[in-house]
């Protein structure tokens, strides 16, 4: 008896716990059904074409601005030089951080100053 009430109650905590998270999964295999739970927002078990992805639908992106290129150009620029200073060993630890540094503030004056040449035009 007190099998078949302890059976019953996590059973009942179980379903409960489904209705208030969105579904509990009941079933095993390559597509479990959910108990619980509101189609669009929580899955179904059938295929439904208005809540589906289209794959073949072609990505739009939007061409990046000019300022955008600029931008993407001097952080490029600024990375590469960053790279080639870690990589030069004959400078001390402490002069190749400052050298990073340098570099890092030049980039933020330059893509400032690119931001207030594209904002002026």
């Amino acid at each position: 008896m007190k099998k078949i009430l302890f059976v019953a109650l996590v059973l009942s905590c179980t379903i409960g716990y489904g209705q208030f998270h969105g579904g509990v999964a009941v079933g095993y295999g390559y597509r479990p059904y959910y108990y619980g739970g509101y189609a669009p927002y929580y899955g179904s078990y059938w295929w439904n074409p208005y809540y589906s992805y289209n794959f073949a639908a072609p990505i739009v992106r939007p061409a990046p601005s000019k300022l955008d290129r600029e931008i993407a150009t001097i952080e490029h620029d600024a990375d590469q030089k960053i790279a080639s200073v870690r990589m030069d060993h004959s400078l001390s630890r402490h002069e190749r951080r400052a050298n990073i540094r340098a570099i890092r503030a030049q980039e933020d004056l330059a893509i400032a100053d690119a931001k207030r040449g594209y904002y002026k035009q």
